[in-house]
């Protein structure tokens, strides 16, 4: 029997296959490379999907010699009848569209177009269920004109890649659950998920950031839960949040002004059983164009993750923030444009106002936050902490170790907000915490799952622990000018030793005894050199 480990081994090894075709093709390390590798793979899964589903539900078909054969026998009625009955998260693909039917007509001439139409018939065909939307309210389709990407030799390319999708199948692995997809997606991006220098570039969550703020934020059963990510990146929050309450039990929103990474979610969705939700994915500028609203009002939600963009030059349409609609949402302010160095406005100041405007009464949310935000003196940092504080919102903090994140040297921590929590905040350092790992030209700090673990019980528990965690009311951190950092609630412990008189002139004779032996020593050290110096002088 093959194991999980043997699974994610040939899903992996697949998806290095699809990668050598594009480098042979010309396209490794390609920008285009991420639409192909991403868009193939999310083909195959679906063609599996779609036969492992079939076979489910018709035992003919299953127990077929030749099942596909067996599939186009069936009357045009009867194939739709078994399509209405598939589930939701199954795209509906013909038998001419499926890999094994375009395996067979690989030497068929004008063999790319043959596969570029299929992918964009099975995109047209599954619109109204798999489309990301823009803000605007275009759609955006599952599959593109892949073979536009290859200048030379289309055929050939597209021969390639379907012979590597044909001897592999994810049959197998549709038992699999959010662990195992979590992996292979992760192996699938780590290639494409790096900063592109465009606005709100993609960001990837270790896992181990996003599984503490998940467990922190869910406790006991929940049901019927609206999810929302303002800057969704490639949906890892996301996932991890909704794997917490259930993928059955929630429903995902999500805004994103990055294509890109609406893309990744939506097969980030499709992987981990939550098609449901991909029609809340949106592409577009979350903080001037907020999209999701009801009744004329931006939405509210149960749980909101976010891991915003630190800064970024928002200089463009920051002077469009300051309306009458705006003024409740970014109550503390909007960060000023600096003269130079735009680049370095503070624009998660503006996802986190926008976070706290976005909660439900009962609504709870987990935000990463660059850790001097926790301290700061002054300005919006210190308006946003006061109106946690004085709302009584305020869950916790947890500040990370540094170098949490590869790619970036800013220390962080994550910021809890419940709307409920009337009673003491909790505050943990878990700065001193990890292993550092090298990855890549990066030092990278790694957690075990004993600390990931300590971090959430000592959370959930609101346990004071020395040196790591403290337990404070609303009223002290008001007491200590709203700073969120524990460091500032420990106690400075003074160790005594009782000693009676006689043993304490005896240390202090002790000390002046050494005090006088070092003092002469340094006196004949002194002499010797300034001899030294003299006898060099006539030398």
């Amino acid at each position: 029997m093959t194991t999980t480990a043997q699974f994610e081994k040939q899903t992996k090894s697949l998806i290095d296959d699809l990668k050598s075709v594009c480098a042979n093709y010309g396209l490794g390390n390609d920008g285009n490379e991420f639409k192909i590798i991403t868009q193939v793979f999310l083909y195959k899964f679906l063609n599996d999907k779609f036969v492992h589903e079939v076979k489910q539900l018709d035992p003919n078909i299953a127990a077929a010699e030749d099942w596909e054969k067996a599939l186009r026998n069936l009357s045009e009625d009867d194939r739709e009848m078994l399509t209405m009955q598939m589930s939701e998260s199954t795209a509906t693909i013909h038998p001419d569209q499926l890999i094994s039917s375009l395996f067979d007509r690989q030497n068929e001439p004008k063999f790319a177009d043959i596969l570029d139409n299929t992918l964009l018939d099975i995109a047209k065909n599954n619109s109204e269920i798999f489309s990301v939307i823009t803000e605007g309210g275009e759609k955006i389709v599952l599959f593109e004109n892949i073979s536009k990407y290859v200048t030379d030799k289309r055929d050939d390319f597209c021969r390639a890649i379907i012979n590597k999708l044909v001897h592999f199948s994810f049959e197998n692995i549709f038992h699999e659950k959010f662990d195992f997809y979590a992996t292979i997606f992760e192996y699938l991006i780590s290639d494409y998920n790096s900063n592109s220098g465009g606005k709100y570039a993609e960001y990837f969550t270790p896992h181990a950031v996003a599984k503490i703020m998940a467990r922190c934020l869910v406790n006991g059963e929940v049901s019927n839960a609206t999810c929302y990510d303002p800057s969704a990146g490639s949906g890892t929050l996301l996932m991890n949040l909704a794997h917490e309450i259930g993928e059955d039990k929630c429903t995902i929103y999500s805004q994103d002004i990055s294509q890109k990474s609406s893309n990744l979610l939506r097969l980030n969705l499709i992987l981990n059983n939550l098609v449901h939700s991909i029609h809340n994915i949106v592409k577009g500028n979350t903080i001037l164009e907020p999209f999701h609203k009801e009744n004329g009002r931006i939405q509210q939600f149960d749980y909101i993750v976010s891991n915003p963009p630190f800064k970024l030059d928002f200089s463009d349409f920051s002077a469009d923030l300051d309306t009458k609609e705006n003024h409740e949402r970014f109550f503390a302010g909007i960060p000023n444009i600096p003269k130079t160095k735009k680049e370095s406005m503070a624009i998660y100041l503006m996802f986190l106002q926008h976070v706290m405007y976005s909660l439900k009464p009962n609504g709870k949310a987990a935000i990463v936050v660059p850790t001097g935000f926790i301290t700061a003196q002054s300005g919006i940092d210190k308006k946003i902490r006061e109106r946690m504080v004085e709302s009584k919102m305020l869950a916790g903090v947890v500040s990370m170790p540094s170098n949490i994140f590869a790619t970036t040297g800013t220390n962080v921590s994550i910021l809890f907000l419940d709307k409920q929590n009337k009673s003491d905040v909790v505050l943990i350092d878990a700065s001193n915490l990890g292993t550092t790992v090298k990855e890549g030209k990066n030092q990278k700090t790694v957690l075990s799952h004993i600390e990931e673990d300590k971090i959430i019980d000592t959370f959930n528990t609101k346990t004071a622990i020395d040196d790591f965690s403290v337990v404070v009311s609303y009223d002290e951190i008001k007491r200590k000018n709203y700073s969120l950092s524990a460091g500032q609630y420990f106690e400075v412990k003074i160790e005594y030793t009782d000693i009676t008189v006689a043993e304490f002139e005896v240390k202090i004779q002790d000390f002046s005894a050494n005090l006088e032996a070092l003092f002469n020593e340094s006196k004949t050290l002194e002499m010797e050199i300034q001899s030294n110096l003299k006898r060099l002088k006539y030398e």
